[in-house]
C-alpha cells in the first residue's frame, strides 16, 4: 500500500481557486453598477441558466429552500393538501411541504437507484393528493418516462427538486425541465454560488409572474403588493459568480462523470456501487456507495487520510421536527414507508468526487477499501 495522503471530502478554496480572476472582474463590475439586488447581473444569469436548461422561464431566488417551497405557498392549497415526496431526501424537501402547511406523503425509493420508485406513487394518491416534490438524487434523473403520465392522469402539481441534479439529463432532456424545477446554488453544488443562492426553472408564463412578484413581497409594482409574497432575491454578486460558474458546468460534470467511471471500475464488489442506466445522464455531485459496516469502513478510510461524508444519516422520518408535525397533526407516522430510507441512512457512504480530485486520488481511495476487505 501507498503512503497515507491526505484527501479532503471537498475543499472549497481549492474547487474556486480556478475561477478567482473571473470573481474578481464580475466583483468590480457589480461595483462599478452601484446596483446589488435584482440588476442586470441576476438577469443575465436567469436568461443563461434557462437557455441552458431548454425552459421559457427561470428566476433567482435567496436559496434552494425557497425555490422549493414558494411554488406551494403560491398555488394556494387546501389546507393538510398532500404532496407526495421520496421517504430518502434531504431535509429541506420535507420542510418544503411542512412551511406550505401541508402534508409530506413518504413513497420508498428504487433501491438501484435511490430516487423515488415511481411503481409505489400511485397508490399514495387519492382526493387529497395536490403535488409530487420528486428529488433527482445525487445527481441521477428520476425515471420521468414512469413519472409523467401519473402527473397528467392525476393532474399534479410536479416539482422537481434538482438541489443535486444541475445538468443531468433524462433521455436528452434536463431535470427542472419536466415540471416546476427547483434548484439550489449552495457552494458544494455542481453549480455552486459563494454563499446561499437559488432559482426556479417554469414553464408557463403565468406561474412565472407569480413567482416574480412572490419573491419580491408580492409586489409587480414597487409599493403595490399583490400577494402576502416573501423576500427572496438572488443577490447581484452571486449572480455574477454563478454565470462565471455556468460557463464551465458541463466541464465540471465531465470531470466528476470520469471520476466516478474509474471508482465503478475499481471499487472492490464488498460494496454495493451506484449504476448506470440508458438515457440517465448522471451528474455525481454525490458518488454513494453503501456497506454493511458503514461506520467501520469511514473510520478506516479517515485512518488513511481519506475524508468522506455521509448523505444522509437520519431518514427524514426519524427527525423529530418531522416527528413533532406529524404529531401535532394527530397523523400517524407511515414507519412501513421509510424502511427503506432507513437502510440507506444506515448503510451509505459518499467518497470524494469533486474537481480538486484527481485518477490518483480515486485510486488510492479504492486501494483503502479494497483493503478494508469486510
Amino acid at each position: 500500500m501507498h503512503p497515507i495522503r491526505t484527501i479532503d471530502y471537498e475543499n472549497l478554496k481549492g474547487l474556486n481557486a480556478p475561477f478567482r480572476a473571473a470573481y474578481e472582474t464580475a466583483f468590480g463590475n457589480l461595483l462599478d453598477s452601484g446596483w446589488f439586488i435584482l440588476g442586470k447581473q441576476t438577469e443575465a444569469f436567469e436568461a443563461a441558466f434557462a437557455a441552458y436548461l431548454g425552459v421559457p422561464y427561470f428566476l433567482g431566488v435567496a436559496s434552494g429552500l425557497d425555490a422549493l417551497e414558494m411554488p406551494l405557498k403560491m398555488m394556494d392549497f387546501p389546507p393538510d393538501s398532500e404532496v407526495i415526496v421520496p421517504s430518502n431526501t434531504y431535509i429541506a424537501t420535507i420542510n418544503a411541504i411542512i412551511n406550505a402547511g401541508l402534508k409530506p406523503v413518504l413513497v420508498e425509493p428504487d433501491m438501484a437507484t435511490y430516487n423515488i420508485d415511481p411503481a409505489r406513487i400511485a397508490e399514495k394518491i387519492n382526493a387529497k393528493t395536490v403535488a409530487l416534490m420528486l428529488v433527482h438524487l445525487y445527481g441521477k434523473a428520476c425515471a420521468m418516462d414512469e413519472i409523467m403520465p401519473l402527473i397528467q392522469q392525476h393532474n399534479l402539481l410536479l416539482i422537481e427538486d434538482c438541489a443535486q441534479s444541475h445538468g443531468a439529463k433524462f433521455k436528452g432532456q434536463m431535470t427542472g425541465s419536466f415540471g416546476i424545477g427547483a434548484f439550489s446554488f449552495y457552494p458544494t453544488k455542481n453549480l455552486g454560488a459563494l454563499g446561499d443562492a437559488g432559482g426556479i426553472a417554469v414553464q408557463d408564463e403565468a406561474t412565472y409572474l407569480k413567482l416574480k412578484a412572490w419573491r419580491n413581497y408580492g409586489s409587480r409594482i414597487k409599493y403595490q403588493n399583490d400577494y402576502i409574497g416573501a423576500n427572496s432575491r438572488l443577490d447581484e454578486i452571486q449572480s455574477g459568480f454563478l454565470q462565471v460558474k455556468l460557463s464551465h458546468l458541463d466541464e465540471i460534470n465531465a470531470h466528476k462523470n470520469r471520476l466516478a467511471d474509474l471508482y465503478l471500475e475499481l471499487l472492490p464488489a464488498s460494496v454495493v456501487k451506484p449504476i448506470r442506466l440508458n438515457g440517465v445522464g448522471d451528474v455525481f455531485h454525490i458518488f454513494p456507495i453503501r456497506h454493511p459496516s458503514r461506520d467501520a469502513l469511514r473510520i478506516y478510510l479517515a485512518e488513511h487520510g481519506v475524508k468522506t461524508e455521509i448523505h444522509y444519516p437520519i431518514a427524514p422520518i426519524d427527525q423529530q421536527s418531522v416527528r413533532d408535525y406529524y404529531a401535532k397533526k394527530g397523523w400517524e407516522l407511515p414507519e412501513s414507508d421509510s424502511i427503506l430510507a432507513r437502510k440507506i441512512a444506515a448503510t451509505e457512504l459518499s467518497l470524494p468526487i469533486s474537481t480538486i480530485h484527481d485518477e490518483t486520488d480515486v485510486r488510492y481511495v479504492c486501494e483503502i477499501i479494497t483493503a478494508f476487505g469486510q
